[in-house]
C-alpha cells in the first residue's frame, strides 16, 4: 500500500487524495519528530513560567482573560475538545474526515503547534487503522478554523465519543482504539487547542473538488463537442488562431480538447446544408469561453490550495527567536495570530461554485437545443422514436433543468456572510466550511448535468443516419453503450439509463474513452 511520509512541509494535493480516498498509510519523518520535540520544549518552558500565555495557561476565546494554574491545565485541554465537539446534523463523508485528520496532522508536524510527538503518532495510528471519527454537517464557522469538526476528531484521539471502524460499523471510540492497540492520548498544555484550530476541513474538500472538477471539465469539453456534432455545427470556431487572439489559457485548452474530439468527424460542417445558418448558437459556439473561464478559476483555486497546504494554521503559533534561529535552538516564543481565518479558502470554494453553475447551465442549453425540433436541424422532437406516442428525453431535460436551478442557488456565496460568535470576540468569520459543503453538492449535480447531455448527444448522433462522428466520438458512443446507457428506440424506464450515464461520467470514463484515441486531453 502507498505510504505518505509527513515532514515539516511539502504535503501535496496528491498526498491528501491518497490518504483520504485511497487509504494510504501515514508515517512521520525524522525531521517532523525533531521539530515536534523542539517546539514542545518551548511550550513546556513557557508553561513553567508565571506569565500567562494564550492557549498554554489561559482560557480560550472570550475566556482568554483567565489565568489557568498548572493543576487545571490538563482538564482545560480535555474540556475544550469535549465542549467544542458540538456538531449536529448528518454525518460527513469518510473521505472528508480522513482529509481533515491528515491535514491537521500535517500542520502539527510543522513544528509550529507545540504538540508532543506521541500525539502526532497517535493521529497517524488512527488513520492507519481505518478509524474514522463521527463528524457532523454543522458546527464550523470557518474561524477559528473548523472547530467542531476537528474537535470530534480530537475526541476520538482521547478515546471518547463514537467513531466508524474499518468495517463501517459505528462503535465507541475507546473500544476501536483498544482493538487496534492504540492508547488514548492525555492532552497537555496547548494540545487540545492545537488539534482543533485550523482550516483543514475546508481545505480537504477544496483539494478533492479540484481533482473531481479537473475530470468534469474535460468531460464537459467532450459532451460539448458531441452536441456540436449532433447539431451539425461547425468546428471552425475552435481554430487555435482564434483563441490565441484572446489569450486566456483555459479557453485555449477547452477549444483544443473539443477540436481533438471532432477530428475526422463526418457530422461537422453541415451548417450550410438544408437550413443554412451563419453561426451556431452561443451555447455551442461559446463553449470554450465558458468552460475556459471555469478552468482558469480552477487554476486560481489550485494556487490557493497549494499555498494553504504549505501553511501551518494554528493559534497561537510556536515561533523561533527573533533572530531567526531554528525552533528550539535558542528558545522561542508563542504568538497569537489570525492565520486560522478561512477567507482565502472560502473565496476559492465560492468562486468554484459559481463556475460550476455556469458550466452546468450552458450544458443544459445544448441539451434543450438537441430536443427541440425547431432548433435541432433535423432531429426528431425530444429524440423520440414516435413523437407523440413516445416522449423521448423530454423529462430527462426537466431533471437536468432542476439540477441547474439548484446549482444556481448553491452558487450564492457563503463567504459573504458572517455571524459573530464567542461573545463578539470572534466577530468576523469566513463560513468556509459551508462554502465547501455546498461545493460538494454542486460537483455532484454537475456530474449529473453532464451525464444528461452525454445521454442526449450520443442518442442524437445515432439518429443522424448516414453521418458518423470522428474516431473519438465513436469511442465515446461505443463505451457508453457498453456501460448500459441505451440508444434510440421506443420509450423505456429512463432512470436506469441516466444512472448508468452518471456513473460513466463520475468514474472518468468519458475522458478515458476519448484519450484512447486522442492521447491526453488538456
Amino acid at each position: 500500500m502507498h505510504t505518505v511520509v509527513v515532514g515539516t512541509s511539502g504535503v501535496t494535493g496528491a498526498d491528501v487524495l491518497a490518504v483520504a480516498r485511497h487509504g494510504a498509510r501515514v508515517e512521520l519523518s525524522e525531521e517532523a519528530v525533531a521539530a515536534l520535540t523542539a517546539a514542545r520544549e518551548i511550550v513546556d518552558a513557557l508553561a513553567a513560567k508565571p506569565d500567562p500565555v494564550y492557549g498554554v495557561s489561559t482560557g480560550f476565546g472570550a475566556l482568554a482573560t483567565r489565568h489557568i494554574g498548572p493543576e487545571l491545565r490538563g482538564r482545560l485541554q480535555r474540556n475544550i475538545v469535549r465542549s467544542h465537539a458540538a456538531g449536529m446534523g448528518p454525518r460527513v463523508e469518510r473521505e472528508v474526515v480522513r482529509a481533515l485528520m491528515f491535514l491537521r496532522l500535517k500542520t502539527v508536524c510543522s513544528g509550529h503547534t507545540g504538540v508532543r510527538p506521541e500525539v502526532a503518532r497517535t493521529m497517524a495510528d488512527v488513520l492507519n487503522a481505518g478509524i474514522t471519527p463521527l463528524v457532523h454537517e454543522y458546527g464550523s464557522l470557518g474561524c477559528s478554523g473548523d472547530l467542531a469538526p476537528l474537535s470530534h476528531c480530537a475526541l476520538t484521539l482521547m478515546g471518547e465519543g463514537d467513531a466508524e471502524g474499518p468495517d463501517g460499523a459505528v462503535r465507541p471510540a475507546g473500544e476501536l482504539l483498544a482493538d487496534h492497540g492504540i492508547r488514548p492520548v492525555e492532552l497537555r498544555e496547548k494540545e487540545g487547542l492545537a488539534l482543533l484550530n485550523g482550516t483543514d476541513g475546508m481545505l480537504g474538500m477544496l483539494v478533492m473538488a479540484l481533482a473531481d472538477l479537473d475530470t468534469l471539465y474535460k468531460s464537459a469539453d467532450v459532451t460539448a463537442a458531441l452536441s456540436l456534432e449532433a447539431l451539425l455545427g461547425t468546428d471552425r470556431v475552435l481554430a487555435p488562431e482564434l483563441h490565441a487572439i484572446r489569450p486566456h489559457p483555459g479557453q485555449a485548452d477547452s477549444a483544443a480538447n473539443m477540436l481533438a474530439v471532432l477530428k475526422g468527424s463526418g457530422l461537422t460542417g453541415h451548417h450550410q446544408d438544408d437550413a443554412p445558418r451563419v453561426q451556431d448558437a452561443y451555447s455551442v459556439r461559446c463553449a470554450p469561453q465558458v468552460a475556459g473561464a471555469g478552468r482558469d478559476t480552477l487554476a486560481h483555486a489550485r494556487l490557493v490550495a497549494e499555498r494553504e497546504l504549505a501553511a501551518a494554521v494554528d493559534n497561537p503559533l510556536v515561533l523561533p527567536d527573533g533572530d531567526g534561529t531554528a525552533v528550539g535552538a535558542g528558545g522561542g516564543r508563542v504568538e497569537s495570530n489570525g492565520n486560522f481565518h478561512g477567507a482565502p479558502v472560502a473565496y476559492a470554494l465560492d468562486f468554484l461554485a459559481i463556475a460550476v453553475a455556469d458550466l452546468a447551465s450552458i450544458a443544459e442549453r445544448r441539451t434543450d437545443r438537441l430536443l427541440d425540433k425547431n432548433r435541432s436541424h433535423g432531429l426528431p422532437p425530444f429524440l423520440a422514436d414516435d413523437a407523440g406516442v413516445d416522449s423521448g428525453l423530454m423529462i430527462a431535460q426537466y431533471t437536468q433543468a432542476a439540477l441547474v436551478s439548484e446549482l444556481k442557488r448553491l452558487a450564492v456565496p457563503a463567504s459573504v456572510d458572517s455571524i459573530p460568535s464567542s461573545a463578539m470576540q470572534e466577530d468576523h468569520v469566513s463560513m468556509g466550511w459551508s462554502a465547501a459543503r455546498k461545493l460538494r453538492t454542486a460537483v455532484d449535480n454537475l456530474t449529473r448535468v453532464i451525464a444528461v447531455e452525454l445521454y442526449a448527444a450520443t442518442r442524437a448522433i445515432a439518429l443522424r443516419e448516414g453521418l458518423t462522428p470522428g474516431p473519438a466520438g465513436r469511442a465515446v458512443v461505443d463505451a457508453v453503450r457498453a456501460a448500459g446507457v441505451g440508444g434510440p428506440g421506443p420509450d423505456r424506464f429512463l432512470a436506469p439509463d441516466l444512472a448508468a450515464a452518471e456513473a460513466f461520467v463520475r468514474e472518468g470514463r468519458v475522458v478515458e474513452a476519448v484519450e484512447t484515441v486522442t492521447g491526453p486531453l488538456r
